[in-house]
């Protein structure tokens, strides 16, 4: 049986990397509205990445599997056994003095030593608003010739076993054919 294709149809390689290793344990809590919000908890947290494109180089690799690996793994320490708070969020009020962060919320208040927080420039800590930003932080440490081939790049966060969120977008840069707009705060 032969296959037919048509002139616009080109192959399409997609790279899925789930590693054992390619995870974190934070501590965080969602909020569910502007009065609402989880009680502070756990998670031990996978990551798992597609990265899809039509080029590959002379040696016939989309990518460097080892640059995107490490990448994944020094994004996934820099999260690892700390506390995660949204520092934009219109709804907590976070105070850092005295190398300790105050929470506010409701009538809850929280008191975290500096150096077990990681402040991240988001309105909420979901596994969607998680996903988006380590999509936005590998992207940007991707080497320019690994952004010339790609086209999607797909970022995925489990919190909990059969749980999670892809957040993919195309990558933007010479050869990638389109644009990303970039993401809503």
């Amino acid at each position: 049986m032969s296959v037919v294709r048509t002139s616009t149809e080109r192959d399409v390689f997609t790279l899925e990397l789930a590693k054992e290793d390619f995870k974190f344990s934070s501590a965080h809590f969602t909020l569910l509205d502007v009065d609402c919000g989880e009680l502070l908890h756990g998670h031990n947290y996978q990551v798992a990445v597609r990265a899809s494109g039509q080029d590959l180089d002379e040696l016939e690799l989309l990518l460097d599997l080892a640059s995107l690996k490490e990448r994944i793994r020094e994004l996934c320490s820099d999260l690892d056994s700390r506390t995660l708070l949204p520092a934009h969020s219109p709804h907590l009020r976070l105070v850092v003095a005295r190398a300790e962060v105050e929470v506010r919320f409701q009538s809850r208040r929280y008191l975290f030593p500096e150096a077990d927080i990681r402040l991240l420039p988001l309105r909420n800590i979901s596994i969607e608003s998680l996903a988006r930003f380590l999509w936005e932080q590998l992207v940007e440490r991707l080497d320019s010739a690994t952004t010339r081939r790609l086209q999607r790049l797909g970022v995925a966060v489990e919190e909990t076993a059969g749980q999670r969120c892809w957040y993919e977008a195309p990558v933007s840069g010479p050869g990638s054919g389109e644009e990303p707009s970039p993401p809503e705060r």
